[in-house]
């Protein structure tokens, strides 16, 4: 999946890349390789390698709440596995990035996400501008913070100019 994101990201150039829980793992990972544009991070799936793995019902493909298309769509079990051998938050990112989280993620536990960014900062190597936003009442699709989060991303572009 990075390696399509890359691609495309070389063909078009963005001015910000905007990844959203599973996505923002691939955006977090396609811009170590290819970026030069600012990352924003939504609900972003940090620090959850482990944790997937360890809470994986049996069966497979196995069903995962869509938050885009709201429904339940059907991922292989490989998917899960795979992912757990992906680093992508190890690391920060190379350009500047915001994470935007809600506190009510019932998704992505918050703390998980807190751990990887206080890991981050602590490197020394978050690049200027980088921010964490926390939107306390929001869950794990912030569909009712569209608005704030378009400002951010706006933000995110002017960095670039």
């Amino acid at each position: 999946m990075s390696r399509i994101s890359v691609w495309e990201f070389r063909k078009h150039l963005p001015a910000v890349v905007v990844g959203s829980s599973l996505g923002a793992l691939v955006a977090l990972e396609a811009g170590r390789t290819a970026l030069a544009a600012p990352l924003v991070l939504i609900a972003p799936a940090l620090g959850l390698r482990r944790r997937w793995i360890e809470r994986l019902p049996p069966g497979d493909p196995l069903p995962f709440f869509h938050h885009g298309e709201e429904r339940e769509l059907f991922i292989h079990r490989r998917f899960f596995e795979e992912m757990t051998q992906v680093e992508a938050d190890r690391d920060p990112p190379v350009t500047p990035a915001m994470v935007i989280m809600g506190g009510q993620d019932e998704s992505v536990p918050i703390e998980l996400v807190r751990r990887v960014w206080g890991r981050w900062q602590a490197s020394g190597r978050l690049r200027e501008g980088s921010r964490f936003i926390e939107i306390p009442e929001g869950d794990h699709g912030l569909t009712a913070h569209v608005d704030r989060i378009a400002d951010e991303i706006l933000a995110a572009a002017a960095l670039q100019s």
